[in-house]
């Protein structure tokens, strides 16, 4: 592709304008890409994103939206519940698509929208933006250098210690499929199986609980939520077993009595292991013994990367290039899949095969 990619929003709230449309901007400046529209149900947030980002186009109606010959690209930044419909539209159109993760609320839902993405012959990537952060793109290159070797085990932990979104739709599981395992935990989920080089989940045990967040009066640092409507769970913690021999624990939550918030995971291989908090390279560590020494490297003078404007770009270079994205549908559906079947653990108290 030649010309800058035209590209729309579905969603132009709070993702959209934070982080989507400031990377497009950037891209734009360099003639890459080309904001051409925005559409939102809420037709001042459409407005105030278009005023904000100097978008010409607004629209409150997406399929109105998709008919433009300029779009080349739909950017999907709706609730999770509301993710499928306009990327199977979108793509229905000929447009590529990038979704906010998680990919969809269930697996059956994701399985379309890959699908759909199949079919029509256009990329389809989804917005797990945190491996894009220059800590875990230097542990990768460690990995991807045999300095870990085999990789069997796996920790990851997306924790909180009160920080429940007092906005938005993420205590409602009817809209959101979840709490804390699908907001944040997605997240840490993808960046270690990414490190692990997806392997393929063959078991899943899994444990939900909800003990503070349909109570009054509980302490948030995020602000007041509504207790009477909170059907998420607060705390999560679930096993995956993989096809290749290795497991991963996964421990994720809105609310715990814990020290203080985590956002880490921890590679356990043959040659090394690494720590890894995505957000602070400073505390990532990579462990080797060598030269009959035991040693603990630090990542060092790394640059500082936006994530969010890292997948943006890969994005948008996919497009130009004509190479595959780096986060694939499929990758995202994998996600979906074993967060579905934690849950399903949960709801049955027993290990849910899946193969």
């Amino acid at each position: 592709m030649t010309k800058p990619v035209g590209i729309a929003f579905i969603g132009s709230g709070g993702i959209a304008q934070s982080a989507h449309m400031p990377a497009y901007k950037k891209l734009e400046a360099e003639g890459k890409a080309k904001l051409v529209a925005v559409c939102d149900v809420v037709e001042a947030t459409a407005k105030a994103a278009a005023a904000k980002f100097d978008v010409p186009h607004v629209y409150t109606d997406y399929a109105q939206m998709l008919k433009r010959d300029d779009v080349d690209a739909v950017d999907v930044c709706t609730p999770n519940y509301l993710h499928m419909q306009p990327v199977l539209d979108a793509f229905a159109a000929g447009k590529h698509v990038i979704c906010e993760k998680p990919l969809a609320i269930n697996g059956e839902q994701g399985a379309r929208m890959v699908e759909a993405g199949h079919k029509a012959g256009r990329k389809f990537q989804v917005a797990l933006n945190v491996r894009f952060g220059s800590g875990p793109q230097a542990v990768k290159r460690f990995i991807d250098a045999g300095k870990i070797g085999e990789i069997y085990y796996a920790r990851a932990h997306a924790l909180r210690r009160r920080g429940v979104p007092s906005w938005g739709v993420f205590t409602q599981k009817d809209k959101q499929g979840g709490g804390p395992l699908i907001d944040i935990g997605v997240h840490i989920l993808d960046l270690t199986l990414w490190l692990m080089g997806y392997p393929t989940p063959v078991a899943t045990v899994g444990a939900a609980y909800t003990k503070f967040g349909n109570r009054p009066g509980v302490y948030n640092t995020w602000g007041r939520f509504d207790h009477t409507n909170y059907t998420v769970e607060d705390f999560a913690a679930g096993f995956v077993r993989f096809e290749n021999g290795a497991t991963l624990t996964l421990e994720s939550s809105f609310i715990a009595n814990l020290e203080r918030d985590e956002m880490n995971t921890h590679v356990f291989g043959t040659e090394g292991g690494a720590f890894l908090n995505p957000f602070d390279a400073s505390q990532s560590r990579i462990y080797r013994e060598e030269a009959g020494t035991l040693t603990d490297s630090s990542l060092a003078m790394l640059p500082q990367v936006n994530s969010h404007e890292g997948e943006i770009r890969a994005f948008v270079q996919a497009i130009l290039d004509d190479t595959p994205v780096q986060v694939p549908g499929e990758q995202g559906l994998m996600v979906t899949r074993i967060l579905d079947a934690l849950y399903e653990s949960s709801e049955t108290g027993k290990e849910v095969r899946m193969t």
